[in-house]
């Protein structure tokens, strides 16, 4: 059995509406919780605007994902969000800093879509394995598919996710220790440097910017 089940972030939409794709990583978790801690992940993504609520507040992702293990049966208890995050880095840094390293979670399942796997399943290795001795790590991924995502907007996201992957491969090789992860992410990171200029460009076409 791990210990928890990690979903990184898909996007959130108007009203809280979970896409498809969203929904069936979630679909998953729930199909496979046996008690463990089941971790929602991701405050929203930097390519749109986050929803608001009735009364102004932002709609976090993951607070919507809680709520829709809840409606699914999970205990409340059972389930962990995370509300910093605004890309697939993030999501893992965060979970580790706020939830797993605090609560001594070491068996994790991390589950995403197909299209989004190979760089999540890169992304969370480098970060949980920068100064994991002598408790390391124990990872495993699932992807699921999403049938109802528009041939073309996959297309487009895998090609993206392809690039990123590729500028990933540059970038992991420079950063060996969570200091040093620390020290770029809010320095240099456009969505959580002080500048946050992430928030305020428009670096994904419209059919992108769809599949977050």
């Amino acid at each position: 059995m791990t210990d928890a089940i990690l979903i990184p972030g898909g996007g959130v939409r108007d009203q809280g509406i979970l896409p498809t794709w969203a929904q069936r990583r979630l679909d998953r978790a729930i199909a496979l919780y046996s008690g463990q801690y089941i971790v929602a992940l991701s405050a929203g993504t930097t390519h749109r605007p986050p929803p608001i609520d009735a009364h102004g507040f932002p709609i976090y992702e993951s607070v919507v994902a809680a709520k829709y293990l809840i409606a699914a049966g999970v205990p409340a208890d059972r389930i962990l969000t995370e509300i910093h995050s605004y890309d697939t880095i993030g999501n893992a840094y965060f979970a580790r800093a706020i939830h797993t390293d605090p609560q001594g979670l070491r068996r994790l399942h991390i589950i995403t879509s197909d299209f989004h796997l190979p760089r999540t399943q890169a992304i969370f290795e480098w970060v949980y394995g920068l100064d994991s001795k002598p408790q390391p790590y124990e990872l495993s991924f699932e992807g699921v598919a999403d049938s109802d995502m528009p041939p073309a907007l996959f297309a487009e996201r895998q090609h993206r996710e392809h690039q990123s992957l590729q500028e990933l491969k540059r970038l992991t090789p420079t950063i060996e220790s969570l200091q040093a992860l620390h020290r770029w992410l809010f320095t240099e990171h456009a969505a959580y440097s002080a500048t946050r200029e992430a928030f305020h460009e428009a670096p994904v076409a419209p059919l992108t910017r769809q599949s977050y």
